[in-house]
């Protein structure tokens, strides 16, 4: 596809994106002029977002990184000068090398994420050289981790109810994800069964787009889905809409549970969550009385203090009414369990002298970098972009300027993080690599084949990781096998009955390949729990020192059981900062095309929170609590209950340094699964023309 300076080409999208849609790339006279989507896909059909058809504009950016590049300025600055690879290299690894002698390899610490969800690109080559190195590991906690591990206390692996059989279910609720903008092609299906006669539910603290598109949208208070999910259970079991048969055969603990849901009545749960008793009792009713019940649970009710348990209780919802034994009933929180590469072939941990070497917490990289006992001396990122990313940015922002931290940042870009950097090393787009793609949504596995030369001298992770590791001495074959061979070794793992039918050479011929599904008709049969079934109650979360049964815990930073800031008048309201529709993440933010779509931040804030603040619709505000400030534009409407504002979007920094919503959000971790806790954050607001009052 290199050498065809015309044509068509297949191709796969990168992004951190449940979709992993196809897509066909268009090239004239050797440069990448569209993209489009692929309508032989299975599931994605050529159906593709506005983010992807402009990957162009990304691509061929005025202001990527094309050259090896080192600071001569101070960090934060900007300042760099263009070096070869050849003195890259050396530097990394002479870098290295000072730093292990002097400090153990454990003061070097990678810090990445899933920028790009190629195999390959983030749990290959680079898993082998930090393995080889002996550096510390990361905890990579800060997407899904708490959702994950609610969900897997009761059903035992991240699998549940797959895309296709949805369009069968006839009531559809959406949990904490707006999908519009982060999985549309759920919609496409949801909107099938619509057309079928379902009924579509939101259950979000926002009127987001997804909120807009539904037959009915219930608001609630952040962190409070736990206690509407019970008070669903309670009326579910006071009114015998369970399906006792099914609990009785893939359950356990449902007796103790219809006991321990006595106390969540539909009063008490209206008090917490702010949703009318009422409604309460009406979507219960809605929900027991489907004939196939489906629930798609989003990202949002993860991100707090609680965000486990939040996810845990509504993972429950579905065997209360055998929903699971319906066609198109059911759950999903993330379908990733159903490609298991094998992950010891493409990470090498038999590398690693120092097994138990120490683990950061992503989310906590600020404590870390602050940390004199047991010092971080350097860091490699890529594939992230932290000083966006990462909660409480002031405190990561100060630990980024430390001169005594050497770090590397491999991208495309010059980032807030990369301007922080001692070394740039220039990254390939994912249309010059070659990888392999699985989808945490769909059972489909593609490949990616490079479709245009790299660009300058851009270099992908595979090729740095080899480069540094032949360098540093590693072990010489783990170092130089290529990505195919690789990609060979990925799919080689005959403890999933779930990849029997994949291989290299079926990628190749057809370039996306199901998954072998004939396991799922058994799902129920073979739950990886300690029961072997539905776990309502848990010992397993007994002995990890959490409560065995769904509960409802008010947040650390928030509101208590009877929504009351625990901040008081200090710092009443609860901030939340969710996806926007045009970025992903903090990736787009600096493409002009996605920055007129999205056209600045914007915090919406309800009328009677608006109001004794003197905040108009269309001013500048500040948003501040005693991590930081965060400037952006009111948008004064009723799309959430009072006491909550909400900005959509990681923007870069802006002209006036004011423009990052994490400058607001903790670095505390979750009650399980040590995810991230942005959502549980209480600030004031103020017009920009008043000062704010800041107490720590």
């Amino acid at each position: 596809m290199i050498n065809e300076a015309d044509g068509v080409f297949p191709a796969v999208c990168p992004l951190d994106c449940p979709d992993t849609c196809g897509l066909l790339v268009h090239k004239k006279e050797g440069k990448i002029v569209k993209v489009t989507g692929n309508p032989d896909h299975p599931i994605t059909k050529g159906a593709i977002c506005n983010k992807v058809r402009n990957m162009t504009e990304r691509v061929y950016h005025d202001e990527r990184v094309l050259y090896p590049l080192r600071r001569t300025g101070a960090k934060g600055e900007g300042r760099f000068e263009r070096i070869t690879w050849e003195e890259a290299v050396q530097e990394i690894t002479g870098r290295y090398k000072t730093i292990i002698g002097e400090h153990g390899a454990e003061a070097i610490l990678p810090y990445s994420f899933y920028g790009n969800m190629g195999i390959l690109s983030v749990d290959g080559m680079d898993r082998r050289f930090f393995n080889a190195l002996g550096a510390s590991q990361l905890e990579q906690t800060i997407c899904n981790a708490a959702g994950n591990a609610g969900w897997k206390y009761t059903m035992g692996a991240n699998r549940g109810t797959v895309p296709e059989e949805t369009e069968h279910a006839d009531v559809i609720i959406v949990w904490g994800g707006n999908i519009i903008s982060t999985n549309m092609h759920q919609v496409v299906l949801a909107e099938k069964a619509r057309k079928a006669g379902a009924k579509v539910i939101v259950i979000d603290v926002h009127r987001n787009r997804t909120a807009q598109w539904a037959d009915w949208f219930i608001p609630l208070y952040p962190g409070t889905d736990a206690a509407l999910a019970l008070g669903m259970m309670h009326v579910l079991f006071e009114r015998g809409m369970t399906d006792d048969a099914f609990l009785a055969q893939f359950t356990v603990g449902h007796e103790e549970l219809r006991e321990h849901v006595k106390d969540y009545t539909p009063e008490r749960v209206s008090i917490i969550t702010g949703v009318p008793a009422e409604d309460i009792v009406k979507l219960a009713e809605i929900y027991g009385q489907a004939e196939a019940g489906y629930i798609h649970i989003g990202n949002g009710l993860q991100h707090h203090d609680n965000g486990g348990m939040n996810v845990r209780a509504v993972a429950c919802l579905p065997a209360l009414t055998g929903a699971w034994t319906k066609r198109g009933g059911g759950a999903a929180k993330s379908n990733g369990g159903y490609a298991s590469f094998n992950s010891d072939a493409l990470e090498r941990p038999d590398l690693r002298e120092n097994p138990e070497a120490r683990s950061i917490n992503m989310n906590q990289i600020g404590n870390a970098l602050h940390d004199e006992k047991q010092p971080i001396k350097a860091m490699f990122v890529y594939c992230s972009n932290p000083l966006v990313v990462a909660p409480d940015t002031k405190w990561v922002q100060q630990g980024f300027a430390r001169e005594d931290l050497f770090t590397v940042v491999h991208d495309l870009f010059m980032t807030d993080t990369a301007k922080y950097a001692d070394i740039i090393l220039p990254a390939t787009s994912t249309f010059e690599n070659t990888d392999l793609y699985s989808s945490y949504w769909h059972q489909y596995v593609q490949i990616q084949e490079p479709v245009i030369a790299p660009l300058g001298e851009a270099k992908s992770n595979v090729e740095v990781f080899s480069l540094l590791g032949r360098a540093m001495g590693f072990d010489e074959a783990a170092f130089s096998e290529t990505e195919l061979s690789m990609i060979e070794d990925a799919l080689d793992n005959p403890e999933s009955p779930y990849m029997n039918s994949l291989s290299l050479e079926a990628l190749q011929e057809q370039r996306f390949v199901k998954l072998d599904m004939s396991a799922y008709d058994e799902f129920l049969n073979h739950l990886p729990t300690p029961s072997g079934k539905i776990e309502l109650y848990s010992k397993t979360m007994t002995e990890a020192g959490l409560p065995p049964m769904p509960v409802y815990a008010p947040l650390q930073e928030g509101y208590d059981g009877e929504h009351r800031a625990v901040e008081g008048d200090l710092y009443p309201l609860m901030f939340l900062s969710p996806p926007n529709h045009n970025f992903l993440n903090s990736t787009f933010g600096n493409v002009p095309k996605h920055q007129k779509m999205e056209k600045h931040p914007m915090l919406h804030i309800h009328p009677q929170d608006a109001e004794p603040r003197d905040i108009e619709d269309g001013e500048l505000v500040v948003v501040y609590n005693g991590r930081g400030t965060y400037e952006l534009t009111a948008k004064v409407g009723d799309s959430m209950l009072p006491g909550t504002v909400i900005s959509q979007g990681l923007w870069w920094e802006g002209e006036n340094g004011k423009q990052r919503a994490n400058m607001l959000t903790p670095d505390r971790l979750s009650d399980m699964g040590k995810g991230a806790t942005f959502f549980s954050t209480t600030v004031q607001v103020t017009k920009k023309t008043l000062e704010p009052v800041i107490q720590q």
